[in-house]
């Protein structure tokens, strides 16, 4: 009897042991599920390099004045680099921007258009407000200020510091800069081409540079997103948009997860974003956007870092993306008319 008793014992123990373990492993299992499979791919989250202990980089003196073709405006070296005044080469080109967009609120907040320029185009390590909605923008700001929108790769700094400007950021500022944002109408900016072979780049001001001495590779599974022009770039010249290398058929495949959901892959763009991607409702324009942005959204929606108001709906979208699905859906919905 004392035996038998034993063994009863020690025949719950193992079953509580293989259901707890089971149960374990079915936690592990849903997690790596909702998780991506591959790290950050540093191509689309480029965080600058540590900085050298003594930056010898030549700076032009404070007397010379820069230029950029196509305008008579001319500012120094310090004036296109202060983040409280937009170095604005070409005013005529846009409405007047309000004092929150062109100069921000010192110390705490950045000129807006300082970094998403005069136009809202944006640049790679950031986004293109040109024409989405007021309600929209100013949702994104609420989302970054609750801690819902963050980064996957927390040393990305043109996130932590949106993070910053949104929790400083008055209501009444966020109202009028996404009211200029949304008034705006976006312009092609990015070029995208199909291409085996790539220039060799760095990562430099929070984007991909080309590297000196110049020289090719492979473009393998990366989008290759650099300025047309780096000079007019550094100097912000808001008329100086992108080229961006994506992997042969790339496009084909893109289109064919954006357009069909590839078998039940994801969910058909167009449900949300209306069927020429620029935007629906509360759905953003997709269309022509930056592919290093788009990777970085999928991504982070993939990984939980950026949730929100509308995540739930997107939740589903990204849920059986790969890597590779996410890079191939940037691809093709940055090369259509924004």
């Amino acid at each position: 009897m004392h035996h038998l008793k034993l063994k009863s014992i020690a025949i719950v123990l193992v079953a509580t042991g293989v259901f707890l373990a089971a149960a374990a492993s079915s936690q592990t299992q849903s997690q790596l599920s909702q998780a991506p499979i591959e790290p950050p791919p540093y191509w689309a989250f480029a965080v600058n390099p540590p900085a050298p202990a003594t930056d010898a980089t030549a700076k032009p003196g404070e007397t010379t004045l820069l230029h950029v073709p196509g305008s008579k405006i001319a500012f120094t070296y310090s004036q296109v680099h202060d983040l409280f005044n937009v170095p604005d080469w070409h005013p005529s080109a846009h409405p007047r921007m309000p004092d929150i967009v062109a100069h921000g609120r010192r110390p705490d907040v950045y000129a807006c258009g300082y970094c998403h320029l005069p136009n809202g185009q944006g640049r790679p390590e950031n986004s293109s407000l040109a024409g989405l909605s007021t309600a929209y923008i100013i949702q994104q700001l609420a989302d970054f200020k609750s801690g819902a929108r963050k980064s996957s790769d927390p040393d990305l700094k043109p996130v932590t510091n949106m993070v910053s400007v949104a929790a400083k950021a008055s209501d009444a500022e966020i109202q009028i800069a996404a009211e200029y944002f949304a008034a705006l109408k976006p312009k092609p900016w990015i070029r995208v081409v199909e291409a085996k072979f790539v220039p060799k780049t760095h990562v430099a001001g929070w984007m991909l540079v080309v590297s000196t001495p110049h020289e090719m590779e492979s473009i393998g599974d990366r989008i290759i997103e650099t300025p047309e022009n780096l000079e007019r770039t550094e100097l912000r010249d808001d008329s100086s948009g992108f080229i961006a290398y994506v992997p042969p058929g790339s496009l084909k495949r893109g289109r064919l997860l954006v357009t069909t959901g590839a078998n039940g892959k994801t969910i058909l763009c167009a449900t949300c974003h209306a069927p020429n991607l620029k935007g629906l409702k509360d759905a953003p324009s997709i269309a022509g956007r930056s592919p290093s942005y788009i990777v970085r959204q999928l991504y982070d929606m993939q990984s939980g870092a950026r949730a929100g108001v509308n995540f739930p709906k997107m939740k589903p979208v990204v849920a059986h993306l790969s890597l590779y699905d996410i890079l191939d859906i940037a691809a093709y919905t940055s090369s259509l008319e924004p």
